[in-house]
């Protein structure tokens, strides 16, 4: 393993990859919120990339010309995995191209030893375990930002549904801002490295409890909507289908219920329950709990 460089001294860079995604938001803010910290907010399109405090930079998965700039005199990058097939590929490649001694902090998910599709997502971390450089790995349960997400089950709920294929199984859902809270510690500090951290929420819900927050929280009945895995991949196809059916497959299995401490052992407080999260959540939830 590279040494990594002293994040602590002097004006230390940090890359941000998927900025203006759910984890990476909170995470720029918080890094900006240490005075001296050189946030570069990393996207495909940097001009749409609008936090206080951020210097945008282009970066895109899909143009590998543009990594080296992106990641010049960096001291630490956050690394958002992306979803496709050649995620393993990528993310060692822009390892290559990466300062040596830079710390790197890989987002990943929840229970990521599972071998479905080829291996994909130990394949993926174990890019970052071979890179030479300080690594630590966050593996994150479901983002309760899927229930106030538009692109998921914002409308949904909006309309009295939660459609999810559970299979009776539990999850601990997390906010992501608790997993930002856990990367902005571990690529700020050396003690952190070689470490994998599984992150979740306080508490395993079962989809019905899970509901009943819900209607809580809009001020209405929220149903659950109880589907089979067909029913939930419906309408995609190849790598995304086989992904998102081995995603449920795992939801079905239990891998989402586990519930760890992570989130306190690292940031000093408990992680959120989905019953703050709601009390302070926009629309549809404007009661409050």
């Amino acid at each position: 393993m590279k040494s990594p460089r002293s994040v602590g001294a002097g004006r230390p860079r940090v890359l941000v990859t998927g900025v203006r995604g759910k984890t990476g938001m909170p995470l720029a803010r918080l890094l900006v919120a240490q005075e001296g910290v050189d946030v570069l907010g990393g996207s495909s399109n940097p001009t749409s990339v609008d936090i206080d405090g951020v210097r945008p930079t282009a970066f895109s998965w899909n143009d590998p010309s543009g990594w080296k700039a992106a990641t010049e005199g960096v001291d630490a990058m956050y690394i958002v995995r992306p979803d496709r097939a050649d995620a393993p590929d990528l993310i060692g490649a822009l390892l290559d191209e990466t300062p040596a001694g830079a710390r790197i902090v890989l987002l990943s998910e929840q229970d990521a030893d599972y071998m479905g599709t080829d291996g994909w997502a130990p394949r993926a971390e174990q890019a970052v375990r071979d890179s030479g450089h300080a690594w630590t790995i966050l593996r994150p349960s479901w983002f309760m930002q899927v229930f106030t997400d538009p692109r998921f089950y914002r409308d949904q709920i909006t309309d009295g549904l939660l459609p999810f294929s559970s299979g009776g199984a539990s999850l601990a859902w997390i906010d992501a801002r608790d997993i930002a809270a856990v990367a902005e510690r571990a690529l700020r500090n050396e003690e952190h490295a070689g470490r994998v951290y599984e992150l979740t929420g306080p508490e395993a819900l079962s989809l019905p409890h899970t509901a009943e927050l819900l209607s809580a929280a809009a001020g209405r009945t929220v149903t659950v909507r109880e589907l089979t895995i067909d029913e939930v991949v419906d309408g995609t196809t190849g790598f995304e289908r086989e992904l998102f059916a081995l995603t449920f497959e795992r939801v079905r299995a239990g891998s989402f219920a586990q519930v760890t401490d992570s989130v306190e052992r690292v940031t000093g407080r408990p992680a959120r329950s989905l019953r703050d999260f709601l009390a302070d959540a926009g629309p549809p939830f404007r009661h409050g709990i």
